[in-house]
């Protein structure tokens, strides 16, 4: 069994990210209850209870929600970096000393046969990073939540196989929607959320020739919507010179209902 995903949820409600090998499953963030984790695993007919890690990207809330309850109730291990542990220690309940483990910005752990590749973005958390999946010779990526791409993110995550990019809102939308100016003002600054157009400039600098499927994910439900942000990535990428569709395929993701399992 290679190299393999789904996407749990995707958006501001929660978020959850499973990735798979034949002797390796790790959970990336738990952002739901702990019975919707459990019942997004039987969607994709996974058990919970063969995860041997839980990895995590940064303490906010739509991120950690399930976390202590799966760690307790299946004992799995739990990483992320000593300044997300700190912020979200008092968030997530006790757990034991044996499943906290440190993984560190801009490290590499070996899980199994899955190789994992952290690094950092630019988000208003204590230290949020993402992750490289790496397993015989493919390159998996998820980025999300980070107010822009730099050329530092863009040098590690160029040329995967497969991306999971966040296409957070549509500027206008933003602007124009109902929340006070001081949440747009966070969402529109190099903390917050990458709009789906500089979603797709980043792409554009990232895509490569191995590159088969980008995952439009963590769009807002106020100010974003599935078709629109395909249409502006598509648009965009389009203007860059991609044949979208052609050289490789766009996907939406959901807050509420799987996507299907991903082979790499």
């Amino acid at each position: 069994m290679s190299l393999h995903f789904s996407v749990l949820a995707s958006g501001s409600t929660g978020n959850a990210l499973y990735v798979g090998t034949e002797q390796t499953k790790l959970l990336v963030d738990a952002g739901l209850s702990g019975k919707a984790m459990e019942s997004l695993f039987k969607d994709i007919n996974r058990d919970i209870k063969e995860v041997s890690g839980i990895l995590v990207t940064h303490e906010h809330s739509d991120h950690i929600k399930g976390l202590g309850v799966l760690a307790r109730r299946y004992q799995v291990p739990i990483y992320a970096n000593e300044k997300t542990w700190k912020a979200m220690n008092h968030l997530i309940g006790d757990i034991p000393t044996e499943q906290k483990f440190i993984f560190n910005m801009e490290t590499t752990h070996q899980f199994g046969d899955l190789e994992v590749e952290s690094f950092g973005v630019s988000h208003d958390a204590a230290e949020p990073m993402f992750y490289v999946f790496h397993h015989n010779g493919k390159k998996f990526v998820t980025i999300t939540d980070t107010g822009y791409v730099s050329d530092r993110m863009k040098g590690i995550i160029s040329n995967a196989d497969m991306y999971i990019f966040e296409s957070n809102h549509d500027v206008e939308m933003l602007r124009m929607g109902k929340y006070p100016w001081s949440i747009k003002r966070r969402i529109l600054s190099d903390v917050g959320h990458v709009s789906n157009e500089d979603a797709a400039l980043a792409m554009a600098d990232v895509i490569g020739d191995k590159t088969q499927r980008i995952y439009l994910a963590h769009l807002s439900q106020d100010n974003n919507m599935k078709e629109l942000a395909k249409m502006s990535v598509t648009q965009t990428l389009e203007g860059k010179g991609f044949e979208v569709g052609t050289q490789f395929a766009l996907h939406h993701t959901d807050p509420q209902k799987p996507t299907d399992i991903v082979y790499v």
